[in-house]
């Protein structure tokens, strides 16, 4: 990657181990953290924000079975540096990146020889620390030197200064799909990260970053306030096996004085490492659709049949209609053989295609009409398979052009393996890194969760990772209120395949299919539950790279607001969240070559919200097409027998704007609104 050093000062400082000294400010002087060592050698650290105590001290430190890491420890040395530096990414919410930061390392040793560096780094949008342990020259019982180490426990403690409101899902250390609980901090019992709360006037929330070679961190509450991580273990109940010198993750903390503040921080990115990849020209984002939707609603199915999706007729109806409307990909599910072994043995075929999906020739006709033809691959959680098998199946994708790759882990894993822990999180690595080899992105379901590598590895382009579109389909859904808490929680970490833009909000389509008249059964909840015009702008308020319009291509085909999908760009260049609540509503803009995007949602109240437009360009005057909720919509019985606003009802309006003008968001309850901004020749 091309890096554009602005001002880049290294200033080392070495002192001696003055607990008064050791102590760390943001660029802005908002941020500090301070850093200490008790009697007992244990490290701590606080930091506050804005003159407001934010994390009270706090011990450091991990545990293993072979050696004491967590205590005994004394300050040898200080480190401290400066970065400001500016650099690129081949996608993402913002192309061009600034990363300053001020850094101080602090060394220390305990009485066994184990070392342990403390890493700092305060931004103006949060903190970030790790540890660097070196174990190798430690005094141990049989004289020899160590050469590994087995964690058992790690003493990160995260107290709060005051209770407040957090957003979260529980932990669990399989999966993240999970609802998010809006409660006070002092009330949960525990949560997985990204954690935001909100103390005072204060944002924050708690994650990580570049989460390689070890197992993911969640938080539980030991007091009132007072929260350690716990890390998914390994079946044999310790934490991970590393080697005798080794660094973790970084543990983040991201500060802001409004919410939209956490969505507009680089933290996450900046404390990951540049782009490994000497050529991202075959990384790039798209939009797409397929077979997908059909398969959650019930009437397509992944298995051969009468209801096969996967068929080489649908695959070219598909291919059509994404190259008759700007949409670059197409995504097949269902298209290889072993969907017949579901809830068996899990073993499916990466290369075989079932008899009625001709892979040859489908790839020939997407790259004829130029469009991407994307492979699916649903290991069901056989990872050790999945790992024989990837290589010789990504050679396949390869030789027919085939860039774009989904993933699935939907079960799971083989010997009491969690999809968290750390042979969890060193496959899906494995999975990225091999990828890369054979120039395929990856868009994984059932994931470890984002902690920026995409900025070193940009072909792991997008995940799941929360409760997406699906859950609507066959359950009580996603509420509006889900979808306003998603941009501040799950969309902190990086982004997400949530597969928006139902437009057949109802399911009439999926009633009136012959013989699945009551494909739904009894469940009278299961339907969309907000509006068309809020499906729309999920497009820009979910960022992903790969963007899917997720709906049956026959409710979009001739359908009016379907032009937005059309317009819209997912190769965007700058991106800022303008205003929003968490769980209440959210407004975000997006740049992609010359054109903008905004989209807004609310909760189940209406609500209006006014922007400046001064986002656009200076002295380019813009049509702005609004897609909005009908506030005159007629009232109809929804699906539970409740009665409401016709959630289908929309309207679409064009007006000339500049970015000295204001735009009023009005929105229905559930509702939204989308807006293309395009320069008027």
């Amino acid at each position: 990657m091309k890096i554009k050093h602005l001002f880049l000062l290294w200033a080392l400082f070495l002192m001696s181990g003055c607990a008064d000294d050791m102590s760390l400010k943001s660029p802005s002087g908002d941020i500090t953290v301070d850093f200490s060592v008790d009697m007992d050698g244990i490290p701590h650290y606080q930091v506050s924000a804005y003159g407001q105590d934010v994390i009270e001290e706090s011990s450091l430190g991990l545990e293993a079975a072979e050696t004491e890491l967590a205590y005994g420890f004394n300050v040898k040395k200080v480190t401290r540096s400066k970065v400001d530096q500016e650099w690129t990414q081949p996608w993402g919410e913002n192309k061009l990146m600034r990363d300053r930061h001020n850094e101080m390392a602090v060394l220390m040793e305990n009485d066994r020889g184990v070392s342990l560096t403390m890493r700092f780094r305060a931004f103006d949008d949060g903190i970030g620390y790790r540890y660097e342990y070196d174990a190798s020259a430690a005094d141990v019982q049989d004289g020899e030197a160590l050469d590994s180490l087995t964690i058992t426990g790690d003493n990160t403690y995260f107290t709060l200064a005051q209770d407040g409101t957090c957003w979260s899902i529980g932990s669990y250390f399989s999966g993240y799909e999970l609802p998010y609980r809006e409660q006070a901090i002092s009330a949960t019992e525990n949560a997985n990260t990204p954690f935001t709360f909100r103390m005072e006037d204060l944002y924050g929330s708690i994650h990580e970053a570049a989460l390689y070679d070890f197992p993911e961190m969640n938080i539980y509450r030991q007091d009132s306030l007072d929260f350690k991580s716990e890390l998914a273990p390994r079946p044999d109940g310790s934490l991970a096996r590393v080697g005798a010198r080794f660094t973790t993750p970084w543990r983040t903390l991201q500060i802001a004085k409004d919410a939209v503040g956490l969505i507009n921080s680089s933290l996450i990115l900046n404390l990951n490492e540049p782009c490994v990849l000497e050529d991202v020209s075959w990384i790039k984002p798209q939009k797409y659709v397929g077979v997908w939707w059909g398969m959650h609603l019930g009437t397509q199915v992944w298995t051969m049949g009468p209801r096969h999706g996967a068929t080489t007729e649908n695959a070219i109806r598909h291919i059509d209609f994404a190259a008759a409307n700007n949409i670059q990909g197409v995504l097949f599910e269902g298209w290889n053989k072993g969907w017949e072994n579901w809830g068996g043995s899990q073993h499916f075929d990466y290369c075989e295609p079932y008899e009625d999906f001709d892979l040859e020739r489908i790839a020939a006709y997407a790259a004829e009409k130029g469009v991407s033809l994307w492979m699916h691959n649903e290991t069901g959680g056989s990872i050790f398979e999945y790992e024989r098998e990837m290589e010789k199946a990504f050679a396949k994708y390869q030789s027919l052009g085939i860039h774009y790759l989904k993933t699935g882990y939907a079960g799971g894993m083989p010997n009491y393996i969690r999809h968290h822990s750390q042979r969890g999180v060193q496959h899906y690595q494995k999975v990225v890194e091999t990828a890369a080899e054979y120039e395929i992105a990856i868009d994984a379901h059932e994931p470890i969760k984002e902690t920026g590598i995409r900025r070193t590895w940009p072909n792991m382009m997008t995940r799941e990772g929360a409760r997406g579109m699906e859950w609507n389909a066959w359950s009580e859904g996603n509420s509006s209120e889900h979808l306003c808490v998603l941009p501040y929680t799950r969309l902190l970490s990086g982004p997400m395949d949530y597969t928006p833009g139902v437009f057949d909000i109802y399911y009439k389509t999926a009633c009136a299919t012959p013989g699945r008249e009551e494909w739904n059964g009894d469940n009278s909840q299961t339907y969309i539950k907000t509006t068309i015009a809020r499906q729309i702008a999920n497009w820009v308020l979910i960022y992903s790279p790969l963007q899917m319009a997720c709906d049956l291509i026959e409710n979009y085909e001739g359908h009016p607001a379907f032009q937005f999908f059309r317009d819209f760009d997912a190769d965007c260049d700058w991106s800022e969240a303008l205003a929003g609540e968490i769980g209440d509503y959210i407004v975000i803009a997006r740049r992609a070559g010359e054109k903008f995007f905004l989209g807004a949602g609310t909760d189940s109240e209406p609500r209006a919200v006014t922007v400046p437009l001064d986002f656009l360009e200076p002295g380019v005057t813009y049509e702005a097409v609004i897609y909005a909720d009908d506030l005159d919509a007629p009232v109809v019985t929804q699906p539970d027998g409740t009665k409401a606003p016709d959630k289908t009802c929309y309207r679409i309006e064009k007006i000339k704007v500049t970015s000295s003008d204001t735009l009023t968001i009005e929105m229905a309850a559930d509702g939204g609104q989308a807006v293309s901004f395009i320069p008027v020749e």
